[in-house]
């Protein structure tokens, strides 16, 4: 099966395509013939090397985390899924065109559901959703700043708070306002000047998807005791001041994934896509999404 790996910790050109042996399904497994392949920032901070302390690459090393496709074969034990099922799931090595996982990593799609934009999903969903339910264990009436609220997380994080009943203010930079206001939250506020953030009022949480610099700068406006939950590891600026501090790093959960799918089959959730383009072309699309892209997901065709 064709496969792209990297060749050493650098940039994208350390990508190369190759042929690789099919995996083969064990027990409680599924082997799925990929159809789509989405790109996150966990797979270029990977490919850096900026997490080699504590999740380090064996090279030659397969990226990607998710994928949608349609079940080729299923492993002893598997009764959930059977052959022809289409899916999508959290894995790992999912820049390939055949993928092995635990059976508990994937979710049926519900019908008409385009099987390659499913790809855009199951590690943003899982992410924003575990950022408000455990990171921040958000309660209902609570405030709470989700920071880069129109990104993919941002946006899934936004509709869980919601959801919960708390008061949710969108963090945005000033040139998106507009744009977020149509994510239904109570205020949007720029955090990228000074205006907004001088009429903000206190909040009891911070859902943090951006980083530290912008993070510092809300601080002051953190409840004393309040909670910060970050994607991007625990804030060294918290460090001593007396609030609840969680990172999260996403985990399966079928049960859940499954649920937030739903909710953008009915179009209550919507998650961009900004460009799909063929896994040969991983580098040009890795390297684009790594800039920030143009407001959506990046995904491989296969």
């Amino acid at each position: 099966m064709k496969a792209i790996v990297v060749r050493g910790y650098g940039g994208v050109e350390q990508f190369e395509q190759r042929n690789l042996p099919a995996p083969v399904p064990g027990p409680g497994e599924v082997l799925v013939q990929v159809a789509a392949a989405g790109i996150n920032p966990i797979d270029w901070k990977l490919r850096r090397g900026d997490l080699r302390t504590m999740a380090p690459l064996q090279f030659p090393a397969v990226l990607g985390r998710d994928v949608s496709g349609v079940v080729l074969a299923t492993g002893p034990g598997v009764t959930s899924l059977k052959t022809g099922d289409r899916v999508m799931g959290l894995v790992d090595h999912g820049y390939a065109e055949q993928v092995v996982a635990s059976a508990g990593a994937y979710v049926r799609l519900p019908e008409g559901f385009d099987l390659r934009d499913a790809a855009a999903l199951p590690l943003v969903l899982l992410t924003g959703a575990q950022l408000i339910e455990e990171a921040v264990q958000l309660a209902r009436g609570q405030r709470i700043l989700i920071t880069g609220a129109l990104g993919s997380v941002g946006r899934v994080a936004v509709f869980v708070a919601r959801r919960r009943g708390a008061h949710v203010l969108a963090g945005v930079r000033a040139a998106q306002k507009t744009e977020a206001a149509g994510l239904g939250c109570e205020q949007v506020v720029a955090l990228d000047g000074d205006a907004d953030l001088a009429k903000l009022q206190p909040v009891d949480a911070i859902a943090d998807t951006v980083g530290h610099e912008t993070l510092g700068k809300l601080l002051a406006h953190l409840r004393p005791g309040g909670t910060i939950g970050s994607v991007l590891g625990e804030p060294l600026e918290a460090d001593g001041k007396g609030f609840v501090v969680r990172a999260l790093w996403a985990h399966t959960d079928a049960k859940r994934m499954g649920e937030l799918l739903d909710a953008v089959a009915r179009g209550e959730l919507i998650i961009p896509i900004a460009r799909r383009l063929p896994l040969s072309e991983v580098a040009g699309a890795q390297a684009f999404a790594e800039r920030g892209g143009s407001g959506g997901k990046v995904l491989l065709l296969m």
